[in-house]
């Protein structure tokens, strides 16, 4: 009997000790994180970024986290690499900037926008199931970026170049999703969205600088080589949603980049005109001027809605006749001759 006593009293006094030392491990774990995110909330406060408005600490389920804020977002984020926290402020606020002068005069949005910025993909795919319902299966496809979804930018790690790379992209359908009445077609929304995608920092601010999008510009150049080419017809009436159905990656960039080079030609081409073509279809779109019919207005105004493949299809084709001309021949020569001398200056990476 006393054996046993003993045999009881030992195994408890184990147990006591193994709960004891699990305590202690979390605990120094807890202690550990709070320490990471002191230090990094220190070390902002002295590099004092000029777009930084606040940070504090982010009690979150998915790793030790921050909240910055700046004046048109919140950045949630776990995250906590120095030299990216310091310039994550500049770029986005930056790209606000930027998004503006896409218009015929700036907004002042009066809610901050969310973005939420993950330190890897467990992360970023632990929230997205969370987060993103039904859609978040669609979302998990991606295979390194970010995505949109109800208004909020969700992003992971991969590098401080892309990382900055998708979330000015993504910034910009978060930005025109709100304040645009009429959400655009495809290749238009897309193809603006590229138009930030590569950045050159300078003192807490970043200028966009989209002649030097390398990636872009490279799987042109390979799209033009194997001659994979959409008609403009066809690129115009075409949503990422076709294209990624076919599960070939070599057509989804085809896309984006025929799309990139296609704002870039109305932007830099015609002496101008086609410029003001192109800001007249934004600004038109921004305040619900389209020709449309009511049918058409209806899906374009309300965001519950989906975008279906023929809504995107009859209102591209709708507002390219409108906006830039329905003679598609001579556009699409000089727009491809424009392919191929951007795809000859492309800068060296």
């Amino acid at each position: 009997m006393l054996r046993k006593s003993t045999l009881i009293l030992i195994i408890a006094i184990v147990c006591l000790a193994g709960r004891q030392s699990d305590r202690i491990e979390a605990g120094e774990a807890g202690a550990e994180q709070q320490d990471v995110r002191a230090g990094m909330i220190e070390y902002l406060r002295q590099q004092n970024p000029p777009e930084l408005k606040a940070v504090e600490v982010w009690n979150n389920r998915y790793g030790p986290g921050l909240k910055l804020t700046t004046a048109h977002y919140e950045i949630f984020t776990t995250l906590l690499e120095p030299s990216m926290l310091r310039h994550s402020s500049g770029l986005i606020e930056s790209a606000y900037k930027a998004y503006n002068l896409q218009l015929p005069e700036p907004i002042e949005t009066k809610t901050k926008f969310t973005i939420y910025l993950f330190a890897d993909r467990r992360q970023w795919e632990d929230f997205t199931n969370n987060f993103a319902g039904e859609q978040a299966a669609i979302f998990r496809r991606i295979k390194a970026g970010a995505y949109c979804h109800n208004g909020v930018c969700v992003a992971y790690d991969i590098g401080s170049e892309r990382t900055f790379s998708v979330l000015a992209h993504e910034g910009w359908h978060q930005f025109s999703s709100r304040h645009f009445k009429f959400r655009l077609p495809s290749w238009l929304d897309e193809g603006v969205a590229m138009l930030f995608e590569t950045q050159a920092a300078g003192d807490g601010t970043f200028d966009f600088e989209p002649a030097k999008n390398a990636y872009r510009l490279d799987a042109l150049k390979k799209t033009m080589s194997k001659d994979k080419m959409l008609p403009l017809r066809k690129l115009i009436a075409t949503t990422p949603g076709d294209v990624l159905a076919t599960d070939q990656t070599e057509t989804v960039l085809g896309f984006y980049s025929q799309s990139y080079a296609l704002i870039r030609f109305l932007r830099e081409t015609g002496g101008g005109e086609r410029l003001g073509d192109c800001r007249r279809l934004l600004a038109d779109g921004l305040r619900g001027n389209w020709p449309l019919d009511e049918v058409s207005k209806k899906i374009a105004a309300d965001r519950n809605i989906p975008r279906n493949i023929l809504w995107n299809h009859l209102v591209s084709l709708v507002l390219f006749h409108e906006y830039i001309g329905d003679d598609y021949e001579p556009v699409e020569k000089e727009y491809l001759a424009f392919c191929r001398q951007i795809v000859a200056d492309e800068p060296k990476q």
